[in-house]
């Protein structure tokens, strides 16, 4: 076996009861519609602010639904290594979207947060982006919708990506 089918036998592996068809028509269906949705991401961030990667984005969408995190704790919730997450977490302060400071508990961890701009810069490219795949799903017939939100809803409950229903917020009293 080479290639796309051993990846697809591993994967099949990896999940009990399905055939390797129904695993293979799933991931090449996501794999199309995550094109779709990053492109519509870098789009929203653009349009709010250029210099914002998604990377960075993705950081400030989730101090905006975790809270205030750990240089540790972000790294780890990003899949990166905690030199990347204190470099990230450096630009962004300097951005003025986040403010790092000592863990009161533990003054050798510091502790990242969104800053007013920071909320307000994930709740600005949130709307676009929700008014941009709004448009598509409109053009959904309303039959599929229904199977649409069950499916990308277990998707994310699978992936442990939190709700996009929980408001963005700023440590109270930060600028």
């Amino acid at each position: 076996m080479v290639g796309r089918a051993r990846h697809r036998k591993s994967i099949a592996d990896g999940v009990g009861g399905l055939e390797v068809e129904d695993v293979d028509a799933v991931v090449d269906a996501v794999v199309t519609a995550s094109r779709v949705l990053v492109a519509v991401s870098a789009r929203s961030v653009a349009s709010v602010d250029e210099s914002i990667t998604l990377p960075q984005l993705r950081a400030l969408v989730l101090l905006s639904s975790c809270g205030p995190l750990t240089i540790s704790g972000l790294a780890e919730q990003l899949g990166v290594n905690p030199s990347t997450a204190t470099r990230m977490a450096g630009r962004l302060a300097a951005a003025r979207l986040v403010k790092r400071r000592y863990n009161p508990r533990s003054r050798r961890e510091i502790v990242v947060s969104l800053t007013r701009s920071g909320a307000e810069a994930v709740e600005r490219v949130t709307e676009r982006r929700r008014a941009e795949i709004a448009r598509v799903v409109c053009r959904m017939p309303a039959e599929t919708r229904a199977g649409l939100v069950r499916a990308l809803t277990a998707f994310a409950e699978a992936s442990g990506e939190p709700s996009a229903r929980i408001s963005p917020f700023a440590d109270p009293g930060l600028p």
